[in-house]
């Protein structure tokens, strides 16, 4: 209980910061879930982690509602029509958005904004005003960074509206992502990059490869999550590489021996948790967004998380030096390889009944890490203080994008040199994308709003909470910690050229 009283208690909570967290104090003095004594020492050790999705999980962790149905026909539940024009459009999502759940209790998908509101505009400037006004609520009510929008890959004046909107705004809410094609015109993307490098956002995802793997009807949520709309992914637990690797002293050990074993107890644990959420919570059968088709049971996954690729490699190895180790060797790269693989292989040859979306196979996720994450690099990323050359690390990075759906990327701090040469960036991402690079991400090294993993945080509210102030953002406090223990603000600072 003095845990609970210590939350009450807390001056640098909000106050639905404290609700939120004696929510999830109150479901972890639950235990409901049969789980066994060897995947609780996986636990224990580290290796192991549910992520904070707690002990009773009665909602799935991420769930991507079908927006574009919903602006179509309304809702009975919340008594809402069709919307007629730009106010009704913004205002009834808005609505929606406060009664879409998530592991956070807030929506970690807002639709592919863009396609949403292009068809209510009349009046660009009348539209403007609303997107922003719509944009700026979200941010001061969705207090939680994972919240993520999509735009793209067409260009439309709602995309463009939505990117002015964010170039002055400067919010870290909501995340944004464009869907970027080949058939994406220069002038659009270059529009997006010069935002990014004044916003962090919006972050690049690779339309053809999304497409292939989840066809057309895909969304990029949380972090940069490739999930199927009106579906979405029941469990993100993720194995850290990192601290399993320190079981073996030879990489045949750990491939043969070590890594099949952790994969197995990882998906007994995501298998259980899953069954309660189905069968147990009776969360499909109480939500009006099952009742009114807005997310169907048979569209859900689930995200089998990894960290500490490069740190699992140099141990293996006994890379000491820089020129030895992951991202700067051949045989490190290719240890690297072979461990992704021998994942892919082993998660792929599980079954669970409920993962219909994806034929009853996990989807690989190269988790972000966490704000206590000391000494883990997240997932196959090259460790910060340690980064090649732009092209060499792109080249580096891009062969593991293959193995992640459900989401991979790299993100890179730019001097600000570089807005005065957006064209330049363009040209880093159309190579990436063709080398194989699925996501990627980037920001101006003068920026307040930085990247910190997957989501975005201001560096001046980071100061406020450090000082003893309260932050809106609750990940704020997450953006703390990872500066604190993963270098955040000492990635390598690309110059243009």
């Amino acid at each position: 209980m003095n845990g609970i009283l210590n939350i009450i208690k807390d001056r640098a909570l909000t106050y639905e910061q404290k609700i939120v967290s004696l929510a999830r104090a109150a479901e972890n003095t639950l235990s409901v879930l049969p789980i066994s004594e060897e995947v609780q020492e996986y636990r224990r050790e580290g290796i192991l982690c549910d992520l904070n999705e707690g002990n009773a999980p009665y909602r799935p962790r991420y769930i991507v509602p079908d927006y574009e149905r919903f602006m179509k026909q309304g809702s009975e539940f919340l008594r809402l029509k069709p919307a007629k024009d730009i106010w009704e459009a913004t205002n009834n999502l808005l609505i929606l958005y406060r009664h879409v759940p998530s592991v956070t209790t807030m929506p970690v998908y807002v639709g592919n904004l863009d396609t949403l509101l292009e068809p209510y505009i009349e009046d660009e400037e009348e539209a403007y005003k609303a997107v922003r006004l719509f944009l700026m609520h979200l941010d001061r009510t969705v207090t939680d960074s994972f919240c993520h929008a999509n735009i793209g890959p067409g260009v439309t004046k709602a995309g463009r509206l939505i990117l002015r909107a964010e170039k002055e705004l400067q919010d870290a809410v909501p995340n944004l992502t464009i869907k970027y094609s080949k058939e994406t015109p220069d002038e659009f993307a270059l529009e997006a990059v010069e935002t990014a490098l004044v916003s962090a956002k919006p972050s690049f995802a690779n339309h053809e490869m999304f497409v292939n793997d989840f066809g057309i009807n895909y969304s990029i949520a949380s972090c940069y999550n490739g999930l199927p709309i009106g579906g979405g992914s029941f469990t993100l637990a993720r194995l850290v590489l990192a601290r399993l690797a320190k079981q073996s002293n030879n990489a045949e050990h750990f491939l043969e021996e070590a890594l099949p074993e952790a994969v197995s107890k990882m998906c007994e644990f995501m298998d259980q948790r899953i069954r309660f959420i189905v069968e147990e919570s009776g969360f499909f059968e109480s939500s009006f967004l099952v009742g009114e088709s807005l997310i169907y049971k048979d569209r859900f996954t689930a995200m089998f998380g990894m960290v500490g690729l490069a740190e699992c490699v140099n141990h293996l190895l006994g890379a000491a030096e820089q020129k030895d180790r992951f991202g700067h060797n051949d045989a490190a790269n290719a240890l690297g390889q072979r461990i992704v693989e021998r994942i892919h292989q082993l998660v792929s040859e599980h079954n669970n009944q409920y993962c219909k979306a994806t034929d009853g196979r996990f989807l690989l996720h190269a988790q972000v890490g966490i704000d206590t994450d000391y000494g883990i690099s997240p997932g196959c990323r090259i460790p910060i203080g340690e980064e090649p050359e732009i092209y060499d690390h792109l080249l580096q990075s891009a062969p593991f994008h293959k193995y992640f759906p459900s989401g991979i990327g790299d993100v890179f701090s730019f001097d600000e040199t570089v807005k005065r040469n957006p064209a330049y960036l363009l040209d880093i991402i159309k190579g990436g994308f063709s080398e194989g690079l699925r996501y990627i991400s980037f920001y101006a090294s003068d920026s307040d709003l930085i990247r910190i993993t997957g989501y975005l945080v201001k560096k001046s509210d980071m100061k406020v909470l450090q000082q003893g102030g309260q932050a809106l953002h609750d990940t704020v406090a997450l953006g703390l910690g990872a500066v604190q223990n993963s270098r955040i603000l000492e990635r390598k600072v690309r110059h243009n050229g």
